[in-house]
């Protein structure tokens, strides 16, 4: 699979668990993060996680700061992503059972890194199972 990981200042331990994980899984991944605790600027790296899912170069994405919020709030503004702020793994799943969430938004600052591994593991186990769940999220998007 085609993962695209992103993380602004708060994540960059984060994402090298996470990427290290995933590359032992086989993964392909497209990194977008920075790899230093100094501050930058979550939408920068939001939109290129973002941009690759929406234009199908990445089947997935994780994305990674502090509260979790700016950074999905970022990634969201684009079409066809469905980015999911996630502290626990059963909201993980349900993002992608339920609402068919394509991008999982990490808080690093109020989840432990066994915590964010345990929500990428179960995120990317999980499908969509559709039926009256697709007619809702043919809604969410703007046209």
């Amino acid at each position: 699979m085609k993962i695209a990981i992103g993380n602004d200042h708060a994540g960059p331990d984060y994402k090298h668990a996470i990427v290290t994980y995933l590359q032992s899984e086989g993964h392909d991944i497209s990194n977008f993060g920075t790899d230093t605790t100094d501050s930058v600027d979550y939408p920068d790296f939001g939109h290129q996680v973002a941009t690759a899912v929406d234009k199908g170069i990445a089947d997935l994405g994780i994305i990674i700061c502090g509260s979790g919020n700016g950074i999905a709030m970022s990634a969201n503004k684009h079409q066809n992503v469905r980015a999911a702020l996630c502290w626990m793994k059963e909201i993980a799943v349900l993002a992608r059972e339920h609402n068919n969430a394509n991008v999982i938004s990490i808080p690093a600052r109020y989840t432990s890194q066994n915590q964010a591994l345990e929500m990428v593991k179960a995120f990317l186990a999980t499908d969509f199972e559709g039926g009256r769940h697709q007619r809702r999220v043919d809604k969410i998007a703007c046209h």
